[in-house]
């Protein structure tokens, strides 16, 4: 295959369009070309008053590919396409009798889980919380009826917390092996649109993640693993620094000498038991702060000019960041665009929001956390804990200043900046359910947070119009953004520093921010689980 990049057309370009352009760059007649794909489809909207212009990445399969590959040689955008495709690096011996555990089933577990049943190892899965279908109700419970299931939310049950977002499938993580490839493979198999494997911001949404997540649950229970709801893990058996099990909740024990720790962001509970047992934890930086919601037509003719509400292009989203004088950044965070603030809570008598998106992402608003970037040296020094602690009690202060039933405290913008409590919406309506309590966000989040993004926000009024606006709403607290520990890994064998068998992975242990990025480390500690069960032997 040749890979053809810098092909430009037309926004609405007809389908045939593509074809004809690949022939005429590379000077070919039709006959000379047997196949193409398209890699990649992206657009440029920095400069809003140019003309806007789909930039294609194509793989294509001519009848003589060296010829042209020769032709071409100095040309950088005409190159031998690289393998994407994904090989498992070994195969289970058909005699093995010991079983991997993968605790957790977020993007992470189901990936790892999902790998160690194609390469034949039958995974154990234990997931504290509920099946998909009976996660959204509970979920819905706490939005509607203001009624908190802790093992069953937007945190705990099949599917992680990537099941209740934008469901955003990209990533800024390096690839070498293209295992993100397999990743947008594996949910194409299972229902999710074809397009997310070229275009450039993927993105499934809620409602149509559910099905894709639980057709893949499926895979994994036909290549003989199993997946268990329902089963918390309250303690870990280690025998002179190796795994050798855990302990369920109801007091069952399952024996396993390899142990994949796909966790959330928010087992608490499972961090601190860790860190009794003495697995090794440090504390890593994190960020906290506000929902922000503006109309979504606001974003998409700030960013896209004229071309606003082309079908094409579909609801903008947007990147800011602002370095503030008091040496904060301030930041933009999982930017939802067409969307909705969510209740994020998985602990009673706490508010944590998040921002959710379908795949047609056409809620009348766009949402984005707006957080500022917090670290253990400066912020919460002195414990591996000390991060989780500072959550749960900015958690419970939000709780009692939304009133105390899981509604949450919010302000509008230009209140904010000015300091003034806020008493009455303006045009933009709030998306959050339960619902929230107009006041003053300022008691909510440290000072050093509050005075950073009363900075930022008229900064970023300047990069978008309208940014700031006056009755745009700030939703309290976002304190989630990744997880407040570190479960070290070693970078070679992907074990814990100090416990053998013991594979951290993915968001919860901190190293993955995301359904992309989680997937992929799941594939990558599957493959060091397979490697370790074959040394074992």
């Amino acid at each position: 295959m040749i890979r053809i990049t810098e092909l430009q057309l037309p926004l609405d370009h007809p389908q045939e369009a593509l074809r004809e352009a690949i022939l005429e760059r590379l000077k070919i007649k039709e006959a000379d070309l047997l196949d193409f794909t398209v890699f990649k489809r992206s657009y440029d909207a920095r400069k809003k008053n140019s003309e806007i212009t789909f930039v294609y990445i194509v793989d294509v399969k001519l009848k003589h590919n060296e010829k042209v590959l020769a032709r071409f040689a100095d040309d950088k955008n005409i190159r031998p396409a690289p393998d994407t495709q994904y090989y498992p690096v070994t195969k289970a011996p058909d005699d093995i009798t010991e079983r991997p555990i993968v605790i957790g089933f977020g993007p992470c577990g189901l990936f790892a889980a999902l790998t160690l049943a194609q390469m034949g190892f039958k995974p154990i899965v234990l997931e504290r919380g509920k099946d998909v279908r009976s996660r959204t109700k509970d979920t819905w419970a706490l939005w509607r009826k203001k009624i908190l299931t802790p093992e069953s939310n937007v945190q705990f049950g099949e599917g992680g917390a990537g099941l209740f977002s934008d469901g955003k499938l990209y990533s800024q993580i390096k690839d070498p092996k293209f295992y993100g490839r397999k990743v947008m493979h594996e949910f194409v198999r299972a229902g999710a649109p074809e397009e997310i494997m070229f275009v450039s911001k993927p993105h499934i949404g809620t409602f149509r993640l559910t099905g894709v997540v639980s057709t893949m649950r499926e895979e994994i229970k036909k290549l003989g693993g199993e997946v268990r709801f329902e089963n918390r893990v309250t303690d870990f058996i280690i025998d002179n620094h190796q795994m050798t099990g855990v302990q369920l909740a109801d007091g069952e024990v399952i024996k396993s000498r390899y142990i994949v720790l796909a966790l959330g962001h928010s087992s608490r509970d499972t961090f601190r038991k860790l860190y009794e047992r003495g697995v090794y934890v440090e504390a890593k930086p994190f960020a906290i702060g506000f929902r922000i919601e503006h109309p979504q037509s606001l974003i998409d003719k700030a960013r896209l000019g004229k071309y606003a509400g082309h079908p094409e292009l579909g609801a903008a989203d947007y990147k800011l960041v602002h370095h503030a004088k008091n040496g904060r950044a301030v930041y933009s965070f999982c930017m939802c665009p067409g969307g909705t603030v969510v209740a994020a809570t998985s602990e009673a008598n706490r508010v944590v929001t998040n921002g959710m998106s379908q795949y047609s992402r056409n809620e009348r608003n766009a949402n984005a956390g707006i957080v500022v970037g917090i670290n253990p040296e400066q912020d919460y020094p002195g414990h591996p804990l000390a991060g989780v602690e500072l959550q749960e009690k900015l958690e419970s202060h939000a709780f009692i200043l939304g009133g105390s039933d899981y509604c949450a405290p919010g302000q509008l913008v230009g209140d904010f900046i000015r300091g003034k409590v806020s008493q009455k919406l303006g045009e933009v309506e709030p998306s959050y359910k339960p619902g929230i309590k107009l006041g003053d966000l300022a008691p909510s989040l440290p000072d050093y947070a509050i005075e950073a993004i009363r900075e930022a926000l008229p900064e970023f009024g300047k990069q978008i119009r309208g940014f700031d606006r006056k009755d745009a709403i700030l939703t309290g607290i976002e304190t989630r953004t990744s997880s407040p520990v570190r479960i070290t890994r070693n970078n070679e064998t992907l074990q814990s520093l100090n416990t053998k068998g013991l594979f951290p992975a993915g968001e919860g242990a901190g190293y993955a921010g995301g359904i992309l990025s989680a997937g992929v480390d799941g594939i990558k500690v599957a493959e060091a689980v397979a490697k370790a069960m074959l040394e074992g032997l």
